[in-house]
């Protein structure tokens, strides 16, 4: 890693900060919105009303000594954190420990009929039913006509748009280029990942995924067309074990978007098919690793992941803030070159995101000041920007 001295890690204690203002407005929002989607019990309305003032105005408390994952959160850091201010902590801390406590105020860990229900659910399934969603996977059957590699390049960029894969997969069809048809792309290493993925049909692909939904869908479409084109011999999606982040995709979820393809018609349908028939099969399989929750950069990785990744011909590391803990959630100086915050990483990665968070790495110098003169810094958090950075071990 190259000296940390500058790249200070991000706190939420600095107001008019976009970590503050996540703790402070986004955090309470979120709490109402799950409030209104559930017919909640009056206990758990008061344990909401106790995490809105707590995480607001309070201090970081442990959890409750019957808590499932104690020891884990202890590790994590609990310990060293609580009886401070939410907002004085690592950012990526306090906000992991948020949807933490959440699913505890909703009972999604307690012993009672509330056990395993997301509070997220009703957003998920809003957006996966959208008229939206149906019209990007009637983009599908355009799709099916053009060259493997024109196919492929389109999903890639759906995969890297999340909810804008509209974008993605008219790309090809309306014979643009990716300069010329992606403008928000702020860097581009395409091409390097194309060179690991290769043509063997051997290789597995890593994907550890972001959100749930329309986001997830065009990840999935990704690796059944790699599959499928014998780009790789086989995949392993990771998803959250529980939900998180509101909007981040658990198994649950995969098997939602699995029968919106299937349920769709079309080219969709036959993508839904291809992918189950491969999870059946186990040429595509789920992981849902404790870490993947954990409020912690991926440096930090325990053995039996870094495992998982080192076997892979290549891991691709999807969304926003999987990006922050890929290489550490500091405020880099946006030169810093991607390979040196990931030369911990124990095989290929790539990073597919749209810039939603203040963390940048990997730019060249003319581009940072062609954004800041723009936009001064508010590219980083717009989600107008994206981009596609590749680093391999040595």
């Amino acid at each position: 890693m190259p000296d940390t001295s500058s790249a200070p890690v991000l706190l939420g204690n600095q107001p008019g900060s976009f970590p503050h203002s996540v703790l402070a407005e986004r955090h309470p929002a979120i709490i109402r919105q799950v409030r209104e989607a559930f017919p909640y019990e009056p206990g758990q309305h008061r344990v909401l009303d106790e995490l809105l003032a707590n995480c607001t105005k309070g201090e970081i408390e442990p959890l409750p000594a019957d808590a499932h994952d104690r020891g884990l959160w202890e590790t994590w850091g609990l310990r060293a954190y609580t009886g401070r201010s939410w907002f004085d902590v690592p950012w990526l801390w306090s906000e992991s420990w948020f949807y933490r406590r959440l699913l505890q105020a909703v009972g999604y860990f307690g012993p009672g009929p509330w056990r395993g229900i997301d509070p997220f659910r009703p957003f998920k399934l809003a957006e996966l039913d959208s008229r939206e969603t149906d019209e990007e996977l009637a983009a599908l059957d355009d799709l099916a006509g053009l060259p493997a590699g024109e196919q492929a390049q389109a999903l890639l960029h759906g995969s890297l748009w999340g909810n804008r894969a509209d974008l993605g997969f008219r790309l090809s069809a309306e014979g643009a280029r990716t300069a010329d048809a992606a403008p928000g792309l702020v860097a581009d290493d395409s091409d390097r990942l194309w060179d690991l993925l290769g043509d063997s049909g051997t290789g597995t692909l890593c994907l550890v995924a972001d959100n749930a939904g329309r986001e997830l869908v065009p990840d999935l479409l990704l690796i059944a067309h790699l599959l499928a084109h014998g780009r790789i011999g086989r995949a392993v999606l990771h998803v959250k074990p529980y939900p998180y982040y509101v909007s981040d995709a658990t198994t649950a979820d995969v098997v939602d978007a699995l029968r919106r393809l299937t349920g769709a018609g079309g080219a969709a349908a036959a993508y839904g098919q291809r992918l189950w028939s491969a999870l059946a099969d186990g040429r595509l399989t789920l992981r849902a690793h404790p870490f993947s929750c954990a409020p912690l950069p991926y440096e930090q990785m325990p053995g039996d992941l870094r495992a998982d990744f080192a076997s892979a011909a290549l891991t691709v590391v999807k969304g926003d803030l999987n990006y922050r803990r890929l290489v550490g959630d500091r405020l880099w100086a946006p030169t810093t070159p991607f390979p040196d915050v990931t030369a911990y990483f124990p095989g290929p990665v790539a990073a597919l995101r749209t810039l939603k968070s203040d963390v940048i790495t990997g730019l060249d110098a003319r581009t940072e000041a062609e954004l800041v003169a723009a936009e001064d810094q508010r590219w980083r958090t717009s989600g107008t920007h994206a981009l596609i950075q590749v680093s391999t071990p040595g």
